[in-house]
């Protein structure tokens, strides 16, 4: 019987008097008696003292308690030897009773025991069928709301999968519509394409012709001169009767010789490159570029708003620091590249010189020197004719633009120059590799009452940037 005995006692050791189940975090009192923290704490509810002992009742003026840890290991060991058997139905989980009250503020279902705990004293406790016949009809008025919910649920459902269902086919709309518009669009282009192409061919048959008959007419020219100079050679040569013997003929053809200079044909191309929308596709790389005045040559004049700039007369009082270029009447872009694709525009007005590009970040700006791609100038130049810094020189094909674009892919090697002015293509540049950080270049090269200009930007249209 020792056993069964010592079992008990372990049981009745482990049990907390308050809720007559296991430990769960025991404390001790300042009397010596054990409960679990949250028994004793719902048991002293009030906030201040002084505190009462649940089993004798012995008054303390402050809740001191103090974990009992070897009381929580005993408990955690009569949990494993004897499993709490499980609660019927009716019963109070803490003290084994019937439940037969309700208490309305904390909403839980009370036996006698938990009735008489303090925590409830101030609590309106309510008989079992009391409390059920007020919380039936609170019920059944938040079924009738929980009801009319669902109906304006389903009705937003249906509603929201019929929107679901419009927003497919609006899309669906929209992609067949931007399907079909690039196709219109690349037949477009392919049509424009045969056409300036035809253009430029029919401008060429018209020209060509007339360039290699003055060649050719002069290349007979040159035959009969060489002929006439080889005899008039020969001629002097001979001795005095033979000289002048039939010299009035000679004398005659000498005479009669007039060099025919070739015709006349002006070398400025009608047909231009010029791909319909491309100016207007490229704004959507277009950036905010804006000068860097440390990078100006003396003899330049910077707007306040950093946009513009003209060349001066007079050099001004600046420090000569090295970034600045000196000799060269350049400045550069506050904005540095070393990836992505970047467009922008610059007025040129009326000027009569300019020079637009880019250019390494790291270029020598304090000697004379070229500006080469070789030294790392990329740049495009307008003298009455344009010159780009491959040694490249071109005669213009049309009025000279009042607005270029620039347009820079890093990664593809590719930079373009446009004239705003009519969308055709200026001058594109051999596929580059580029390395190292670039920056934007500009350079008024001349006095003029008309200054270089970055074109601001000014707003938004849909995903195409508008400049002023």
């Amino acid at each position: 019987m020792a056993a069964p005995d010592l079992s008990t006692n372990l049981q009745e050791e482990a049990t907390c008097a308050i809720c007559l189940d296991y430990f769960t975090d025991p404390v001790m009192t300042d009397c010596g008696h054990n409960f679990c923290r949250e028994c004793i704490g719902r048991c002293w509810g009030q906030p201040e003292g002084p505190y009462a002992c649940p089993e004798c009742r012995e008054l303390s003026p402050q809740s001191n308690l103090r974990p009992n840890r070897p009381l929580a290991k005993m408990a955690e060991m009569a949990r494993r030897l004897h499993p709490p058997s499980p609660v019927p139905q009716g019963v109070c989980a803490a003290h084994r009773e019937p439940l037969a009250a309700f208490c309305a503020d904390e909403l839980r279902l009370l036996c006698g025991t938990c009735e008489r705990a303090g925590e409830h004293w101030a609590h309106r406790v309510r008989p079992l069928q009391d409390a059920a016949e007020e919380l039936k009809g609170r019920l059944e008025k938040s079924l009738e709301h929980l009801r009319r919910q669902m109906e304006d649920a389903l009705l937003f459902q249906a509603q929201a999968e019929e929107t679901c269902a419009l927003w497919q086919k609006m899309v669906e709309s929209q992609r067949q519509n931007m399907l079909g518009e690039f196709e219109r669009l690349r037949r477009l282009l392919v049509e424009e394409e045969q056409r300036l192409l035809q253009r430029l061919e029919e401008e060429e048959l018209e020209v060509l012709p007339r360039l290699r008959e003055g060649a050719v007419r002069l290349g007979q020219q040159s035959v009969q001169l060489a002929t006439l100079i080889t005899e008039l050679e020969g001629r002097c040569q001979l001795p005095a009767l033979g000289l002048l013997q039939d010299i009035k003929d000679a004398l005659h053809r000498i005479q009669d010789v007039k060099l025919q200079p070739p015709e006349v044909v002006p070398m400025e191309l009608r047909t231009v490159c010029r791909v319909p929308g491309l100016v207007e596709t490229l704004q959507r790389f277009r950036g905010d570029v804006t000068l860097d005045p440390d990078t100006a040559n003396p003899e330049l004049v910077l707007s306040e708003d950093r946009r513009s700039v003209q060349r001066g007369d007079l050099r001004q009082a600046v420090p000569d620091i090295p970034e600045r270029f000196d000799p060269g009447p350049c400045v550069l872009g506050q904005e540095r590249f070393t990836s992505g694709r970047h467009y922008w525009e610059v007025e040129v007005g009326e000027r009569s010189s300019w020079a637009l590009g880019v250019c390494r970040d790291n270029v020598n700006r304090k000697e004379k020197g070229e500006l080469s791609a070789g030294n790392g100038f990329w740049i495009l130049v307008f003298l009455g004719s344009y010159y780009s810094s491959t040694k490249r020189a071109f005669s213009p094909m049309r009025d000279p633009p009042k607005r270029v674009g620039i347009f820079l892919d890093y990664e593809a090697g590719h930079l373009s120059f446009y004239s705003v002015t009519d969308g055709s293509l200026l001058f594109i540049f051999p596929e580059t590799t580029f390395s190292g950080t670039l920056r934007p270049l500009f350079s008024p090269l001349s006095s003029s009452l008309t200054p270089l200009t970055i074109c601001q930007l000014k707003g938004r249209s849909g995903d195409t940037l508008v400049s002023q």
